[in-house]
């Protein structure tokens, strides 16, 4: 249940709309200023997730004449806007925090605090590993970026907790506001995580290092049917991989061989990464027959 991108984007949306409903409610009731501060937070991630949703929605269409390579960079301009949002989240909590120390304001009903700030923890973590397995399993950006958001939640909504009870026990105002801007840290950390990964997209960052070695561990297991390969490229777009490569065949081999060959390590190579669209350069090999490793005419002459 809410395992697609869209799904989980739909239940994250849900959740966050009651959880801003709940703070604001406590927030008018206790007169908590980092309350206010965390409904701001949370109605910031109400916005991010409706840019998740239009941006799967997005992303998901196929390529047409105008966008031959697909809409998948759409999550990685949704991914960049969220991050925007986590870093005016940061922001807002500091503002907040120094408002606090400034203002000296007491906190009437701290027990309703507690309670709210509670549910929001657990929710807020709930939330943000179901958004990170569903979006590692689909290989969705724009989701990911979306959990990463949900998760700077739980950082903040524990400080504004433990902010409340020891309020509660001691009677120490000032503690809110000292626990708001050290949580504040924490939620710029989770923007920066969220921006540079999104920005890798953008820019056509190569694939992480362990999956280009599942690529040229595909390739090599077609070692005796191919002279070798060279200008490996990689890179990303929202859940969409691409891959580039030379493959480098022996001179007599025939085209259907050469095209036989090139279907069958697109699809060991799909097998492992799925969504990932491969394009092969192929080149006929030089004459050095010691170089290669496949039997052919050639070298069987040559011997």
């Amino acid at each position: 249940m809410f395992s697609s991108p869209s799904s989980a984007a739909k239940l994250s949306l849900a959740v966050i709309v009651g959880l801003i409903a709940l703070k604001v409610l406590v927030a008018v009731i206790t007169g908590s200023i980092s309350i206010v501060a965390q409904a701001a937070d949370s109605l910031l991630d109400l916005f991010a997730v409706v840019i998740t949703v239009l941006a799967i929605r997005i992303a998901t269409k196929p390529a047409d004449e105008e966008h031959p390579f697909g809409h998948g960079k759409a999550e990685n301009i949704a991914a960049v806007l969220q991050a925007a949002l986590i870093f005016a989240a940061g922001t807002l909590i500091i503002y907040a925090a120094v408002r606090r120390m400034i203002t000296g304001a007491t906190i009437e009903l701290t027990e309703a605090g507690i309670g709210v700030m509670l549910v929001s923890v657990i929710a807020s973590i709930l939330l943000a590993r179901h958004l990170l397995k569903v979006s590692r399993s689909a290989g969705s950006i724009a989701l990911e970026a979306n959990a990463h958001n949900i998760a700077a939640d739980v950082y903040s909504a524990a400080g504004v907790l433990i902010g409340f009870l020891v309020i509660r026990f001691s009677n120490l105002y000032i503690v809110d506001p000292i626990m708001a801007v050290i949580v504040a840290f924490f939620v710029l950390k989770a923007g920066y995580t969220v921006t540079r990964k999104s920005f890798g997209g953008l820019v056509d960052t190569r694939l992480p290092q362990q999956e280009e070695n599942e690529i040229k561990a595909a390739i090599m297991e077609h070692g005796c049917q191919m002279g070798g390969f060279h200008d490996l490229r990689t890179r990303q777009a929202g859940r969409q991989r691409y891959v580039e490569l030379h493959l480098v065949m022996p001179r007599n081999a025939s085209v259907a061989i050469t095209h036989r060959m090139c279907d069958n390590l697109e699809q060991d190579i799909e097998k492992r990464l799925p969504n990932t669209s491969i394009t092969i350069h192929v080149e006929p090999g030089d004459m050095d027959c010691d170089q290669c490793s496949v039997s052919c005419t050639i070298k069987d002459e040559a011997d």
